[in-house]
């Protein structure tokens, strides 16, 4: 009797949630030939996400264009980015025969965008990029609350290849070159071509960026072959539980106020709104928050009823399971009405 040969696990078999999407580990490690936007990879993820379920199927997916268009209240640049992207050709290590190769492929393929404001935009995975994902085993777990909060496309992508390799067993670092670090960072060509401007521009501030918002400390550091330098040693590790306590704090702050932060410039204190008295009626609903929620509730989103929303999140949450941190999920309940009702 044959024994049973284990499965592999794939990437297909992770599962999106509420907080996090998964992103091909052949999509993080990527290089891309037409250079995207901060905005545009972002875009794409939750593209990513929102056609999970059957995304190595030839299908047509759907999203919101108020789920892609974030904070920000025109459609404009929901369309430039989608140009950009089925635009985009971009080089996925892969293998052939069981050999290494290099496979060009376009990110996005057909699509239709209603015209209305709330409307929805209908899409297409390209054929090639399908069979990519379908024989994907190694990926990467994004948390949203993350992805939103990186201000530069240097740091998502350095944020997205920390997450692709955080939870290797034997491995915690990794030798990269030059040139292919600057195409998997997707820096424009002729652009921070020295050492130094590279470091300074893309890669320090990157770096920084990541260990004050993600669950990794990471460091680069320059290795050199003569007297040039080469390449970088990315190295990680997971924060310890201080570490992490210390990003959720800086993740429930506005994002006023955090270069100054991350500089240790000031305290990691802005300045407060005023919030009016919870009303007696949400009593009823559960305990209060802790001041500091509602006051970054505040700050993230203007002209909102704080409060409303809140009534909103309990009645969604009730009778499903007690949340580990009811400030976090408060929060990022927030962001989902902020998105599917803009003001």
């Amino acid at each position: 009797m044959a024994e049973d040969v284990k499965k592999p696990y794939s990437s297909l078999d992770a599962k999106p949630n509420a907080d996090s999407l998964i992103k091909p580990g052949e999509l993080v490690d990527l290089v891309e030939v037409t250079p995207l936007t901060l905005n545009d990879r972002r875009i794409y993820n939750l593209m990513l996400e929102h056609a999970w379920e059957e995304i190595d199927k030839p299908v047509v997916h759907h999203v919101s264009k108020a789920t892609l268009r974030g904070s920000h209240n025109s459609n404009d640049r929901i369309g430039e980015s989608v140009e950009r992207l089925m635009r985009a050709i971009v080089k996925v290590s892969v293998l052939k025969d069981g050999e290494p190769a290099i496979e060009r492929v376009q990110l996005l393929g057909g699509n239709i965008e209603l015209e209305q404001s709330d409307g929805l935009l209908y899409y297409e995975i390209p054929r090639a990029l399908r069979k990519i994902i379908k024989n994907s085993t190694v990926f990467a777990r994004l948390q949203k609350e993350v992805m939103f909060a990186l201000s530069s496309k240097y740091a998502l992508t350095l944020y997205e290849m920390v997450q692709k390799r955080g939870n290797l067993r034997f491995k915690s670092s990794e030798k990269f070159k030059l040139e292919e670090l600057r195409g998997i960072l997707g820096v424009p060509k002729g652009k921070l071509t020295t050492w130094s401007n590279l470091n300074l521009r893309a890669l320090a501030p990157a770096v920084e960026e990541v260990n004050q918002l993600s669950d990794y400390d990471v460091k680069m550091t320059p290795y050199k072959e003569g007297r040039r330098v080469a390449g970088v040693v990315l190295e990680w590790s997971k924060k310890t539980a201080a570490g992490q306590s210390a990003v959720d704090r800086e993740l429930e702050y506005s994002k006023v106020g955090r270069k100054a932060r991350l500089g240790g410039r000031v305290e990691a204190v802005v300045e407060q709104p005023q919030i009016k008295p919870r009303p007696a009626w949400l009593d009823r609903a559960g305990e209060a928050l802790r001041p500091e929620t509602y006051e970054t509730a505040k700050l993230r989103y203007p002209g909102y009823d704080i409060y409303h929303v809140e009534s909103e999140w309990r009645r969604w949450a009730a009778g499903k399971d007690a949340p580990r941190d009811a400030d976090k999920a408060y929060l990022a309940f927030f962001r989902q009405f902020a998105e599917r009702n803009p003001i």
